[in-house]
């Protein structure tokens, strides 16, 4: 009798615990609408990002860059030294440092342009082990999905690098011009943005969510770019043990590339493999700097920066991973740089907008 009794109780427990139908469609319906109402923004607005990505892209980059530099802005301001110099010097530092790194990686990349044929030929008898696998591959390919065996002519890079670096050149006169004025105007904008809210409560929320985007922002950037100078040195004194040539460009360029996630690495990985392959006479010497790089970035991505980060500022990895492919897709290498800065940015907005409670979930 004490089983029965103690099984029925238990049956009532799960009939009160399990979740009820539906009594009211009518807000099922109108919960969907509003949904169907926010996707139809949400689509809309990606649209306009990506058809006006040459006016949207440099003035977002402009925007982020902005929010990281207000708080130095704002304490230059403090001892007495104008926006307008604080702006523009840092503009200048900024073109100054552009014009070095292109200085110093002219003659580099000029060299390596002009031993295009040695280097493609050097490459090739490096891989020829992979010759029979990589043939095989294509006649599977072929049988499939057919093939023209006809061999095309070398393609012209330099139309495409023209179409390239003109708009580029366009874009970037835009990113400093809007730097310079969200600089130089970021107290005023602050102000305006706060007096858009009639609220009291909506006023301290939105000066709330300026300041935690600017420190977040600025703290995540600050030692992200002390992680990847360290980083840089390191990778710079490998290839010069290693004896790769322009050991300092490789260091500037793992630097740089770090700050994209997952993709900036692999892309450091096919840059010193492909110049191991040249340097080297052999394919396992040719495969030590990339099996050296892997190591040393697996072990500051998942050990040391979200050490030194900490947990409040450490991010998803399924987010920065969705993050880095739509951004990509959106506004390609350099919407790949704002990814990680505009997840930040997207995170503290929701955070003080909704309150997300730690809710109990039935096993």
């Amino acid at each position: 009798m004490d089983y029965i009794r103690a099984s029925r109780e238990k049956r009532f427990a799960l009939d009160i615990n399990d979740p009820q139908p539906l009594v009211d469609a009518q807000g099922l319906w109108q919960s969907a609408g509003r949904a169907a109402t926010i996707g139809i923004f949400l689509l809309l607005m990606g649209g306009v990002l990506y058809v006006g990505r040459s006016i949207f892209l440099p003035v977002f980059a402009a925007g982020v860059v902005a929010l990281t530099l207000a708080p130095a802005v704002r304490l230059a301001q403090k001892r007495g030294i104008s926006p307008w110099i604080t702006a523009l010097a840092i503009v200048a530092c900024t073109l100054a440092a552009l014009a070095i790194a292109a200085t110093a990686m002219a003659g580099p990349v000029s060299e390596w342009i002009a031993r295009a044929p040695e280097i493609g030929a050097t490459i090739k008898e490096r891989l020829s082990v992979l010759e029979s696998p990589l043939a095989a591959l294509h006649e599977l390919e072929r049988t499939f999905f057919g093939g023209d065996n006809s061999i095309s002519p070398p393609p012209n890079i330099v139309l495409p690098a023209v179409a390239f670096l003109t708009p580029a050149a366009g874009e970037l006169l835009l990113f400093f011009g809007a730097l310079i004025f969200f600089l130089v105007g970021q107290s005023s904008f602050r102000s305006h943005f706060v007096a858009m809210f009639s609220a009291r409560d909506a006023k301290l929320r939105a000066l709330k969510i300026l300041n935690d985007i600017e420190h977040n922002l600025t703290g995540y950037l600050t030692v992200v770019t002390m992680i990847n100078a360290a980083l840089g040195a390191i990778v710079a004194v490998g290839a010069w043990l290693l004896g790769f040539p322009s050991p300092v460009i490789f260091g500037v360029l793992a630097a740089v590339l770090n700050y994209v996630p997952y993709v900036g690495p692999a892309v450091m990985v096919v840059a010193l493999f492909g110049v191991g392959l040249i340097t080297f006479p052999s394919l396992g010497q040719a495969l030590v700097a990339p099996l050296a790089f892997i190591a040393l970035t697996t072990t500051e991505g998942h050990f040391i920066t979200p050490t030194i980060v900490g947990r409040r500022l450490t991010l998803n990895p399924l987010l920065v991973f969705l993050a880095l492919a739509f951004w990509t897709w959106m506004w390609g290498p350099i919407g790949a740089f704002l990814a990680v800065p505009l997840s930040i940015i997207g995170l503290v907005v929701i955070n003080h907008l909704f309150s997300t409670p730690e809710a109990r979930l039935p096993e």
